[in-house]
């Protein structure tokens, strides 16, 4: 550690609220550069990202097209109040507006906020709005939707909420089809029939207390998914299975959120992760990699009978630097880019020879039991010695090593930047650059075998 470091890290202990951060090695690792798929330390060793920012920065650190548009933005409109328009906001709806109707059918309005867990909030305010104030909620287990106070009521760990006490109410969660870990003697869609069925029976009689026959009304608003698991350890359900959920949601008239946070603007290879499973949904909300994380800026659309003015009139809810022209043209040029270039087709080769070399690893190492992927959302489930019970541990060890900086590739000091999620957190949750090379990609391979080598040997 460099004299400056120490100093950097004993004022971080001294003057920085540690509520909003997360050090996953002691002592916190500080970087001072970035560029591509690459983190730079003061000592300028290069570290391989594999997790970019949760998910932010899909497009790479640094994309020239991206940063030239943030600063022409700073020169022409860097600032206006919310109550005039700017020509990149109205473009910027428009576009998400009108893609979504092609893929629909449905028409809609865009709302925008400064971050996933404030859309999250306003999408509460828009559905319970629609609903006539219901305000019970479905989420599954293991999903992730912000640390807000109305977000954390639908995020399932229980340890977001325990020290703030109760936001209204809290989601009724449901399991979710998780493959791997699924019971012995189902398949992995027989199972996720299952818990459709199972969500179902809620609704045959008064007395599991969701539905009131009599009525015809249900005492929930709407049911809260990730498509793809984000914290819960980037878990891919069988394709069937949102079919089947919105068959019943429809049938007893509960709205469907689709939160797109983590998993929108082409990191499962499709604009919107929910066009893998051919569903639509009532509200679909949006952030993280809508400006490549150069802006905070985030949104919803919802479907045109809950967002018009007469439903959803001015004032509902609002914050100074939502739309900000920043962010709105910044996000603009992203949904420009991805039209030009054919992102499906780019982020499924990549994450197809992505997942081959996981699968590769997984060949010589029991420990880890199970890879899977969908594009560029790719996981690995660091396990023990019989390839299924769950290894904090060891993925624990990884992360530091990955950290210091002291890894080798092809003769140069180098490290690996992993993220950690998973229902025991012992999955390492992949989200590289949607621009990675294959050379990138193989060096993160060479990397993992040299991490997962050396934190068995240190255990």
């Amino acid at each position: 550690m460099t004299i400056n470091e120490a100093q950097l890290l004993e004022d971080e202990a001294l003057y920085c609220s540690h509520g909003d951060t997360v050090h996953y090695v002691n002592p916190p690792k500080i970087f001072t550069n970035c560029q591509g798929s690459y983190l730079y330390d003061d000592q300028d060793i290069p570290y391989l990202d594999l997790q970019m920012w949760y998910s932010a920065v899909n497009f790479g650190y640094k994309n020239p097209r991206l940063d030239q548009v943030l600063i022409d933005q700073i020169h022409k409109l860097p600032q206006i109040a919310s109550q005039y328009l700017h020509p990149t906001k109205i473009e910027l709806s428009k576009f998400i507006a009108q893609d979504i109707q092609n893929k629909t059918g449905m028409k809609g309005r865009v709302h925008y906020n400064v971050g996933g867990s404030q859309s999250i909030e306003d999408s509460l305010k828009l559905v319970r709005n629609f609903c006539k104030g219901k305000s019970r909620m479905f989420a599954f287990e293991g999903g992730y939707h912000g640390r807000t106070l109305g977000a954390s009521s639908i995020t399932s760990s229980y340890r977001y909420r325990r020290r703030y006490g109760h936001f209204g109410d809290r989601a009724h969660f449901i399991p979710f089809p998780y493959p791997f870990r699924r019971p012995k003697g189902m398949t992995a869609e027989e199972y996720s029939d299952k818990l459709v069925a199972d969500f179902a029976r809620l609704f045959e009689t008064e007395y599991h207390g969701v539905w009131d026959p009599k009525a015809r009304e249900s005492e929930f608003a709407a049911f809260y998914i990730e498509t793809i698991q984000g914290t819960g350890g980037y878990v891919i359900p069988p394709m069937n299975f949102y079919k089947g959920l919105k068959k019943v949601l429809d049938q007893y008239g509960i709205l469907l959120v689709v939160d797109e946070v983590q998993m929108g603007f082409y990191r499962t290879g499709k604009l919107w992760s929910f066009e893998h499973f051919d569903i639509q949904p009532d509200v679909v909300v949006f952030g993280k990699a809508l400006t490549n994380g150069l802006n905070p800026l985030a949104g919803l659309w919802a479907k045109e009978e809950m967002i018009n003015p007469e439903i959803f009139p001015v004032g509902s809810t609002h914050s100074t630097f939502a739309s900000n022209p920043l962010g709105t043209a910044v996000g603009l040029e992203v949904l420009k880019m991805t039209a030009e270039v054919d992102y499906e087709r780019k982020v499924m080769e990549s994450g197809a020879y992505f997942l081959e070399g996981l699968k590769d690893l997984q060949s010589r190492h029991v420990e880890i039991g199970d890879v899977d992927g969908l594009g560029l959302a790719l996981r690995a489930e660091i396990c023990e010695a019989d390839g299924f019970s769950p290894n904090k541990a060891l993925l624990d060890k990884m992360v530091d090593i990955g950290l210091s900086g002291s890894l080798d590739y092809q003769g140069q000091k180098c490290g690996l930047v992993l993220d950690v999620g998973g229902y025991y957190k012992n999955v390492i949750t992949f989200a590289p650059s949607l621009e990675i090379s294959r050379a990138e990609i193989d060096q993160a391979m060479v990397l993992l075998e040299q991490l997962l080598t050396r934190a068995k040997s240190e255990m």
